[in-house]
């Protein structure tokens, strides 16, 4: 059964049930990733418009040294999704059933070291910022390139701004007043599924980043290590799949 619920959320065959469950859990991730991140080097890494209007405000300010950091982010964060792009391309190309295991395998892997060494990483310099900066915006490009790929665009994870407009959107939708409908002016009618499922993301980022926060404060950089672990069991059962196939290959040959 656990194995069957990995394939279920990270294997090459999709099902929506799959996509949601999977989104669900990244959301939750992605909350308590970019909320202890923050606690860790003062700044959230999963907010681009963010990033990118700051490094206007201190070009025009002067204080290009700021304004080189955003860049570094954004660098990393872009970086982050053509991974996933290629880890993806790669795998169907080769036909493997990790087609979508691998950037959460590498997710899970980079949050293990980060939990283990995140210390030094705040105070090691990178590209014009410290090495947690750019570790947790490749982290959030990775994630966010993963899920939209899967879902095909129809899941977000690691931002709030667009999955708040599609509920105002839906909502708007569920409480019009339909008083005119005819066959010209078809009932407007809410997508209560896509309605249940944008909450669901919206509160487990929240509950993510309240259980992120808490994690850091109690005991600091270390509190990464279950997100990692959870990862790589929903990531496992697909890679395991390829490895053992690839033995039996070798084996016969």
């Amino acid at each position: 059964m656990p194995a069957n619920f990995s394939r279920t959320l990270t294997g090459a065959h999709r099902t929506d049930k799959g996509n949601r469950m999977l989104g669900l859990v990244l959301a939750f991730v992605a909350g308590a990733s970019n909320a202890g991140g923050f606690l860790a080097v003062h700044q959230y890494t999963s907010h681009m418009t963010g990033i990118l209007s700051s490094m206007a405000d201190n070009l025009v300010l002067g204080a290009y040294g700021l304004c080189l950091a955003g860049f570094s982010a954004i660098a990393c964060f872009v970086l982050g999704a053509a991974t996933t792009a290629f880890l993806v391309n790669y795998a169907r190309r080769h036909a493997l059933s990790s087609e979508y295991a691998l950037s959460l395998l590498l997710e899970a892997a980079l949050l293990l070291g980060f939990g283990i060494v995140g210390a030094f990483l705040t105070e090691a310099r990178g590209l014009f910022v410290s090495f947690t900066v750019m570790l947790l915006a490749y982290i959030m490009g990775l994630q966010n390139a993963l899920i939209t790929k899967i879902s095909n665009a129809q899941i977000r994870t690691t931002h709030v701004t667009g999955i708040m407009t599609d509920i105002g959107i839906e909502l708007g939708k569920l409480f019009y007043w339909n008083i005119d409908t005819t066959a010209e002016k078809p009932r407007v009618l809410a997508d209560r599924s896509k309605l249940t499922l944008l909450g669901g993301l919206a509160l487990l980022f929240f509950l993510g980043g309240v259980a992120g926060a808490y994690g850091f404060k109690q005991f600091g950089y270390v509190s990464t290590v279950p997100l990692a672990l959870v990862l790589t069991a929903f990531a496992s059962a697909p890679a395991f799949d390829d490895l053992l196939r690839v033995f039996w290959q070798k084996f016969l040959s």
